[in-house]
């Protein structure tokens, strides 16, 4: 999620012409914040492995996650579609990080900016694939072509309205995607939706897997230091991984299986329309779009010690929207900015967008060898939920960040207040609106359409006074 540093940290850098003990250490003030300063090759593949590493994780749960409310996800006796989807996570994760670093016509920032698997429509996603198996996933993927189009031709107006939506209004968004997420969690550290009614749900050898996961990712994070602190996730992954290879709980079967390359396929779950996706997807991406502005501003003032250019944010959102739409004609997720690796870049100290381009180029290597991705299947749902409880709950804990910086009088706690009820209410009982049309009924429920409608409406019309 987009955080926003405060510019006075930007007094404690060198002047120009120094150096620091940073990672880009040795290199001028002005060669750091320059966008296009190519850094000597040694260092920017150094670099462009620790943004793959930060954010890889984060990039092939969405998915997973999706596949798994489907009814493809891990345990199914067919693994290949899901396989596909996480390849193809990867590879336009890649794709779209370069339509942003390298750009191409007014598409682009031109900025260090990562590309990765959004999880702000996790909520709308999953009620449209629910129990609907891999045919339910082309309602989705042309809702996301649709949508991402959309975004693209309406970037040059997303800063002119940039004032209907403050910190209250985007914070409490943000807070609902993770609430929105956190049962998810729960759920695959507990054995998964294939393990629901068994006995064995919930077991504490599950448990044990899941806090494997959690309790190292925490010391790693606390206590490591560079990328052993900034991949703290994929290697608590890692470790739980040992853990159940002990245990015995590892099947490599999908790897033997698996093609060594593979090439991503048009239209690879065919083409539906839906309109209650297409809705969802055009409101959740412009909520998606906000976050993205977010992070371009917080790179620029961190990295570059200036404020971001109109040209650069509106390059950024129409590249969130191309990098979607031609993600979804392949059968991948939708796309944003990952703002784990905007602060990765005030930790290394170097804001060129060659690290990043060189990191998207891996990813995309990543993205065509399918015994990646079956690999990754072979991960216990259990290990996988111990490592989504952190992220998801990063994601709660960011909004929480975005809000104190809100002045919690009696007509901002009446906002926030409402439209968490509502939405949340509204989510937690589906049922209570099974007299409304099925779009109605799945944009309401989504828990992230209801808080941003209603918190933006609220924060317009009631007066600044009560």
């Amino acid at each position: 999620m987009a955080s926003h540093a405060r510019s006075d940290r930007l007094e404690q850098r060198p002047e120009a012409g120094e150096v620091d003990s940073s990672p880009a250490r040795g290199l001028t003030l002005e060669q750091r914040r320059d966008p296009a300063y190519v850094p000597p090759l040694p260092m920017a593949i150094a670099l462009g492995v620790q943004h793959v590493l930060a954010m890889f994780v984060s990039n092939i749960t969405p998915p997973i996650i999706v596949a798994g409310a489907a009814g493809f996800g891990f345990g199914s006796p067919d693994p290949s579609a899901l396989i596909y989807m996480i390849q193809a996570a990867m590879l336009f994760a890649g794709v779209a990080t370069l339509l942003q670093t390298v750009g191409l016509g007014p598409i682009g920032a031109r900025l260090p900016l990562v590309q990765g698997t959004s999880f702000a429509f996790i909520s709308v996603m999953i009620p449209i694939v629910a129990g609907k198996g891999v045919e339910g996933m082309a309602a989705l993927t042309t809702a996301a072509f649709l949508a991402g189009l959309l975004h693209a031709g309406l970037s040059r107006l997303v800063g002119p309205i940039r004032f209907a939506l403050p910190p209250l209004v985007t914070g409490l968004v943000v807070l609902m995607i993770g609430l929105s997420l956190v049962r998810v969690g729960i759920e695959y550290a507990a054995g998964g939706v294939a393990l629901r009614g068994h006995p064995a749900y919930g077991s504490l050898e599950s448990w044990a897997l899941a806090g494997v996961v959690v309790v190292t990712t925490l010391g790693l994070k606390f206590f490591g230091r560079g990328v052993f602190s900034t991949a703290a996730v994929l290697l608590g992954l890692l470790v739980g991984y040992g853990a159940a290879l002990v245990m015995g709980k590892v099947d490599f079967a999908p790897v033997g299986q698996a093609h060594w390359v593979m090439l991503p396929h048009f239209l690879a779950f065919g083409w539906a329309l839906s309109p209650s996706a297409i809705v969802g997807f055009c409101l959740i991406g412009f909520v998606s779009s906000i976050e993205s502005i977010g992070d371009v501003e917080a790179i620029c003032e961190n990295g570059a010690g200036r404020r971001a250019s109109d040209r650069e944010v509106m390059g950024a959102v129409a590249a969130d929207g191309v990098g979607t739409a031609l993600s979804a004609l392949f059968g991948a997720m939708p796309n944003t900015t990952f703002s784990q690796n905007v602060g990765l870049i005030a930790m290394s100290g170097l804001m060129s967008r060659f690290v990043v381009t060189l990191g998207a180029l891996f990813l995309i290597v990543c993205g065509l060898l399918p015994k990646i991705g079956a690999v990754i299947t072979t991960v216990p749902i259990e290990v996988l939920g111990g490592g989504v409880i952190v992220m998801f709950g990063m994601v709660a804990s960011s909004a929480i960040a975005m809000l104190s910086g809100v002045v919690w009088n009696q007509r901002n706690m009446l906002i926030g207040g409402t439209a968490l009820s509502l939405a949340l209410g509204l989510q937690l009982e589906p049922e209570a609106l099974g007299h409304l049309p099925e779009t109605a009924r799945i944009l309401l429920s989504s828990g992230v359409m209801p808080v941003a409608v209603i918190a933006v409406v609220l924060n317009l019309i009631l007066p600044q006074e009560i």
